[in-house]
């Protein structure tokens, strides 16, 4: 009797426990689909749903009249959905024929388990709708852009290049990404369980947003033409690379920057030295591509030689240590401690004024203002003049100055200085620092971009620069003018002379490091016109064979670039 009043116990023990349970799931699964209905019916859509990118287009880039010197063309990205595959042998056949691929590199791709596989991007559009137009199931062509440069090889270092996803990787592509990318868009698809596409169901599309356009102070007129002068003299004097910088001394706009051997934008992983990339390691690969994007106006560094006398000069006359009538004697070097530092002229320019040393670009005359001036002075103009900070050029990758610290620095080293040797600058921070010297005495910011176009051309920002006024008096700034005329009038710069044009300027040759290398760079910097500049041209040569004086061969070139350039700009001959 115990043991059955025990069992009936325990069964009812059971149902109740059953009947608990129940009604937790009942009430559980009431309370998912009344309460937390629309949270699962979304999850659920989730599942359903398959999402791709549509690309926006990037803004262009165009120069100061409006060329376009960066754009888009339409390619095609095609992909596989692999549950929605019919006939696999079919689909890899046709697309490796048609993309001109491996078909075993395609097998692996449409072969793959995922919800989207891409075979293959940058697809012509011609090639593109050929392969839509099979309409072979799983396979999905998409639109989309690829950056094109009109102009292949112009200005290559300064426009820079997108990568795979079309974001800028150098140059002002990457400087001003934010302006330029856009904003890409969405489609979304509706799938059954199998994965596949429901036919009927409205795709949920979000337009992509297009970039905005970059306007930039660079003429392609005048981009072309200096780059084809550098091509010439690098040919010519065999020599291992050319820069050359034009630019608007009065606002910083920089019209040109040329760094030959240039590079075509529309093929950057192709070396441009004829050699195999493919035959090279990766690393070895990759520093071969790093040299050839490198942009040596701004990325690299160089001792300027006797261009930096501008920079002594002007020091010197704002300090009042030296005036255009004192005398000087150049035996042909000069002896400072030690050491016996000879000019460029061996037999010596005998007696001669400030003036004429400027002319003779004479060694012992500047030798003997620096060491008036004093290493403390020295290096208070050095800073006041900005060559101790960036330029502030809108391009990445700016190099900074390479100099002595003061402490280190003796009678020799303040000696070499002097005439722009033992210490090292970039060709841009020599041409903005010599720019401000001319314009009156403000130090201007060297800049590429102007403004911001929205799609309907229509500005919608225009950038503006610092300019920092006082580098030196308008009455200092006037002085370096008139000389720097003379010396293309009268001195070593007469092969920069144009007839009808006042040209200022100065020639340098300096030797690089080791000096038993016997390797030489060859500079010049003009302005015009000289009493009122409103161009700045400089070229440097790099390790010129035979004669490598930089008042014979970068001279001439950047008379040859005024020559056509002046007119281009409407300045008139007196």
């Amino acid at each position: 009797m115990k043991n059955k009043t025990y069992n009936k116990k325990k069964i009812l023990v059971v149902f109740l426990c059953a009947t608990v349970i129940i009604l937790a799931l009942v009430g559980r699964l009431v309370y998912l689909m009344v309460f937390d209905a629309q949270y699962y019916q979304k999850k659920a859509e989730e599942l359903h749903e398959r999402e791709r990118e549509i690309k926006a287009a990037r803004g262009e880039i165009l120069d100061a009249k409006g060329e376009v010197l960066a754009t888009n063309k339409t390619v095609c990205t095609i992909s596989v959905i692999h549950s929605q595959i019919r006939e696999p042998e079919k689909v890899i056949k046709t697309l490796a024929e048609a993309l001109d691929m491996d078909e075993e590199t395609v097998r692996k791709r449409v072969e793959k388990v995922s919800s989207m596989e891409r075979i293959k991007t940058n697809v012509d559009k011609e090639t593109g709708d050929t392969i839509r137009n099979m309409e072979l199931d799983g396979v999905k062509v998409d639109e989309d852009f690829k950056r094109y440069y009109p102009h292949n090889e112009l200005a290559s270092k300064v426009l820079g290049f997108t990568g795979g996803d079309n974001q800028g990787i150098i140059g002002l592509e990457v400087k001003y990404e934010e302006h330029l990318k856009g904003l890409n868009g969405t489609i979304l698809t509706t799938t059954d369980a199998r994965g596949v596409e429901l036919d009927g169901v409205a795709e949920d599309r979000k337009e992509p947003v297009a970039g905005n356009t970059l306007q930039i102070s660079l003429d392609y007129n005048i981009q072309m033409y200096a780059q084809q002068m550098a091509e010439k003299v690098m040919e010519e004097k065999q020599a291992d690379k050319v820069g050359i910088l034009l630019m608007n001394p009065q606002n910083g706009e920089i019209l040109a920057m040329v760094n030959v051997p240039e590079f075509d934008l529309n093929d950057p992983f192709t070396l441009n030295t004829g050699e195999d990339g493919a035959a090279l390691s990766d690393e070895k690969r990759q520093d071969a591509l790093n040299q050839m994007w490198r942009n040596g106006c701004i990325n690299d560094t160089y001792e300027p030689g006797s261009t930096f006398k501008i920079i002594t000069a002007s020091a010197c006359l704002e300090e009042g240590v030296v005036k255009l009538e004192d005398n000087f004697s150049c035996p042909g070097y000069r002896v400072v401690e030690d050491r016996k530092i000879r000019c460029h002229k061996v037999g010596g320019h005998g007696a001669e004024t400030f003036v004429k040393g400027i002319q003779n670009s004479c060694n012992p005359v500047f030798i003997d203002i620096g060491l008036r001036l004093g290493t403390d002075d020295f290096y208070k103009y050095f800073k006041q003049f900005g060559l101790m900070d960036m330029t502030g050029v809108d391009l990445p990758g700016e190099a900074g100055t390479i100099m002595h610290k003061k402490e280190n620095v003796g009678l020799v080293e303040l000696a070499t200085m002097s005439f722009g040797q033992s210490f090292q600058v970039t060709p841009m921070q020599m041409a903005t620092t010599v720019s401000s010297l001319v314009n009156g005495g403000r130090r201007v910011t060297p800049h590429f971009g102007v403004r911001v176009l929205d799609a309907d051309g229509k500005e919608v920002e225009r950038f503006h620069y610092d300019e920092k006024a006082g580098i030196v008096s308008e009455e200092t700034s006037a002085t370096m003018r008139m000389l720097l005329e003379s010396v293309v009038s009268e001195g070593s710069g007469k092969n920069a002379y144009i007839e009808g044009y006042a040209i200022g300027g100065k020639t340098a040759t300096s030797q690089t490091l080791p000096r038993s290398a016997n390797k030489y760079i060859s500079s010049f910097i003009g302005f015009a016109p000289a009493d009122d500049p409103q161009i700045l041209g400089m070229c440097v040569i790099y390790n010129p064979q035979g004669v490598y004086y930089g008042g014979t061969i970068a001279a001439p070139v950047v008379r040859n670039i005024f020559e056509s350039v002046l007119p281009y700009l409407g300045i008139e001959k007196e």
